[in-house]
């Protein structure tokens, strides 16, 4: 249960820093690379084995972890431009609404119960996290050429947190998991460093110290949400498909408040129906 709180708080306060980044003006995409070469710093320095170049591409999990970065730094790309295109709400929701397809992974792949108040509390966290999700009082609207952005993202997004439990369960050990996070945000940072290198020989770079600053307090919570995930993973106490489903909903409800309690946001009803729903679709997961 401690790594599941831990890493619904790394995650909330992730949501935290995003928020700051607009506040100050930090070119998001630079303090996002930053942040990849922090996290993989952080799982560099708290791992105990050897950390040699010819030691970590043999573990039996590094190309897949590798595959997984560069996934990252793609959805990243992705959710930027979808923002862009038709809105942050429409973001949110698919990025949250993605938790669908790591519990159905977990369901048919690994024969998870699913009960009827599983069904249920799976539906209502649903409903809860699009209600949550939603704080334009127009709603969400997508154009048609549009569509197929928050799609790739819904399944970008899934595919990471089916991948990290596959991947762990699988192939990595307990005294791996540092070097296995720092494995993933190392080859996002890779692909980041070819993205800098690109906007140099362009001549559009342009450094600025408070994206390195930003990166940093980015870096150390996002590197802690997921390797705390990956612990609550190898909990036995939780079912993949139930850790999921409270995870995510926390998430959005703990992103919330703060958004309400530092940020001063204003909340629809909508919303507040979502958070009543999110406490009711918890109850009920954690019950079946």
């Amino acid at each position: 249960m401690i790594y599941l709180l831990l890493s619904i708080a790394a995650s909330s306060f992730i949501f935290v820093v995003f928020k700051l980044f607009a506040k100050f003006n930090v070119n998001t995409l630079h303090a996002i690379i930053v942040n990849y070469v922090i996290a993989c710093s952080c799982g560099l320095l708290l791992y105990d084995g050897p950390t040699t170049i010819t030691v970590i591409p043999e573990q039996p999990w590094f190309y897949a972890s590798a595959g997984l970065g560069v996934l990252f730094i793609l959805v990243f790309n992705l959710m930027a431009a979808t923002t862009q295109r038709s809105g942050l709400s429409v973001v949110s929701v698919a990025t949250k609404m993605s938790v669908v397809i790591p519990i159905l992974f977990g369901v048919l792949y690994y024969r998870e119960s699913l009960g009827i108040l599983k069904i249920i509390g799976i539906l209502t966290a649903l409903v809860a996290v699009y209600l949550a999700s939603i704080k334009a009082k127009d709603g969400i609207a997508i154009k048609k050429e549009n569509l197929i952005l928050p799609i790739l993202v819904f399944l970008g997004s899934g595919a990471i947190d089916t991948s990290i439990k596959f991947i762990e369960g699988a192939y990595v050990n307990e005294s791996d998991v540092p070097i296995f996070g720092a494995t993933i945000f190392g080859a996002a940072a890779c692909i980041g460093f070819l993205v800098i290198m690109y906007q140099v020989i362009k001549g559009t770079f342009k450094f600025e110290f408070k994206n390195v600053i930003a990166g940093i307090c980015l870096g150390i919570p996002n590197y802690f949400s997921i390797v705390m995930l990956v612990m609550a993973l190898r909990d036995s106490a939780f079912e993949s498909s139930t850790l999921f489903t409270v995870n995510n909903v926390a998430i959005v409800m703990v992103s919330t408040f703060i958004g309400i309690l530092l940020f001063k946001e204003k909340l629809l009803p909508k919303n507040w129906i979502g958070i009543g729903l999110a406490v009711i679709s918890i109850l009920l997961v954690s019950m079946s």
